[in-house]
């Protein structure tokens, strides 16, 4: 059996939920706000979903095509 995240079944904090603004606002995909937040992923998207925050990550360029 996986190991539950450090903040399993603890309430989201204000410094929790600036970070996933934060965070979700810089592009970081779900599964990393997880580890950052000590949270499962689907904590993360209940909560974003819940404070009207969007986790869709934006188009990037893929890998080694980016024009100097």
């Amino acid at each position: 059996m996986a190991k539950a995240p450090k903040n399993h079944g603890t309430p989201w904090t204000n410094k929790d939920v600036n970070q996933l603004k934060k965070e979700a606002a810089g592009n970081t995909p779900t599964r990393v706000l997880g580890l950052h937040l000590g949270r499962t992923p689907e904590a993360v998207q209940a909560k974003a979903s819940e404070i009207g925050v969007s986790l869709k990550l934006t188009n990037q360029s893929p890998y080694g095509t980016k024009k100097s």
